[in-house]
């Protein structure tokens, strides 16, 4: 591609918009990113992008911005599995995505690539891999985060079919990597489990990806993914017994072994939850969260790595590059 291109990237100070911010550039792009004022742009430093401030549902300074890009990387999500008030998930992820969606239209940008996620597709009862033939209906999503991400990315398929919208839309599973800040649910795992603050577990499983593939999948589906199509961009699938044993090794220390049923936690979630709307800081167990543990977030990446020749390492090493990055960040004291 052409260093004159520009792409337009939205989420971009984020876990995985920081990833796609450098492979864009890497790939020779220009970069323009919107950023929240009072965000903090460490996964930004030393990077060569064209950094404009503001918000995802500001019509006036998108119009601005969006003009004369080539491309639109719509990363941004509110990815929370708790808020003290769930209509601020919805405004970002269903009414931002609307709004960038529109200014993609209307500026006629040549391909837009959508990072849902894998929340939006419904899981199989006898825990085999799902994939993207399965979408999930909004009633069936537990919690806001769901809800909002099946919302967006159904507004999204509406305006492909309905507005010739020219996107590909893309569904990460669970990233795992560097310079995970906040860190994500996912990273406050490796963070408890490595200074053995997790005793205990749920019998669950998830699909870890190491953040760079996904970044990488991004750009394949700009190039390769058909308008209309979703593809997700998973890696491994483990229990999280499996994922704790792993991060234990790379800290030195002696796995958990003792599984606890759910039923036992959910007193421990709620009380959670009640000290996170006095502190307003999100809890470490969630009742929405035991309520999706029920299932293995177990997903196959078959349609990506044929259709846009995606590929993700072992999960191994992804743990092993989040671990090295908590450790150097001062994360694990």
């Amino acid at each position: 591609m052409a260093a004159k291109d520009v792409a337009f990237l939205t989420g971009a100070t984020g876990f995985v918009g920081s990833a796609v911010a450098r492979k864009l550039l890497s790939e020779g792009l220009a970069v323009r990113a919107l950023v929240r004022r009072g965000s903090n742009r460490s996964n930004l430093e030393g990077l060569d992008l064209n950094l404009v401030e503001g918000d995802i549902r500001d019509a006036e300074l998108l119009h601005r911005v969006v003009h004369g890009v080539r491309y639109v990387f719509h990363v941004a999500a509110d990815y929370r599995l708790w808020a003290p008030d769930p209509k601020e998930i919805f405004a970002t992820n269903v009414d931002g995505t609307r709004a960038i969606m529109e200014l993609a239209l209307e500026a006629g940008v040549e391909r837009v690539v959508y990072t849902s996620s894998v929340a939006t597709l419904r899981l199989p009862d006898n825990g085999a891999a799902a994939d993207e033939t399965a979408p999930l209906d909004q009633a069936d999503a537990i919690g806001a985060y769901k809800q909002s991400k099946v919302l967006a990315e159904r507004l999204v398929e509406r305006m492909v079919a309905e507005a010739n919208l020219p996107a590909v839309i893309v569904n990460p599973s669970t990233p795992i990597g560097p310079r995970d800040v906040r860190p994500t649910p996912t990273g406050r795992i490796v963070v408890e489990a490595a200074t053995g603050r997790m005793p205990a577990f749920v019998d669950t499983g998830l699909n870890l990806v190491h953040v760079d593939d996904v970044a990488a999948g991004h750009v394949a589906a700009l190039r390769r993914g058909r308008v209309g199509e979703r593809y997700i961009l998973g890696g491994e699938n483990l229990s999280l017994g499996q994922m704790l044993a792993e991060i234990a090794r790379l800290a030195g220390r002696r796995p958990p072994t003792v599984k606890l049923p759910r039923a036992l936690i959910y007193p421990i979630a709620y009380a959670a939850e009640g000290l996170a709307r006095i502190t307003k800081r999100e809890p470490f167990v969630t009742v929405d969260g035991l309520r999706m543990a029920k299932y293995k977030m177990f997903f196959s990446s078959a349609k990506a790595e044929r259709e846009l020749s995606y590929q993700a390492r072992p999960a191994a090493e992804a743990l092993a590059d989040a671990y090295r990055w908590f450790l150097d960040a001062g994360y694990l004291k």
